[in-house]
């Protein structure tokens, strides 16, 4: 069995990351609502890096797991304000 470890930089792009087509052009992933992307997980995520980004959205969301992306976003604009 292979040894797969996760990639901590999936949840920084996604909480910096901006939707580039649909609906929400230009939304931080993170922001999408839900239904939104329940509605895209209907249709089916691409196979490329973004359809994972936002499979990975949907999971977290779905599972009430909010709360990390939005911490993470806050220490990142906060770490982002103290270099300036």
């Amino acid at each position: 069995m292979e040894n797969i470890q996760p990639d901590p930089k999936i949840l920084i792009d996604i909480v910096q990351t901006r939707m580039p087509y649909g609906k929400y052009k230009g939304t931080i992933i993170a922001d999408l609502p839900v239904y939104y992307l329940e509605w895209m997980s209907s249709k089916g995520f691409t196979k490329d890096k973004m359809g994972m980004l936002l499979s990975t959205a949907f999971e977290i969301k779905t599972n009430g797991l909010s709360e990390i992306l939005f911490k993470l976003k806050k220490a990142l604009d906060q770490q982002n304000n103290r270099r300036y």
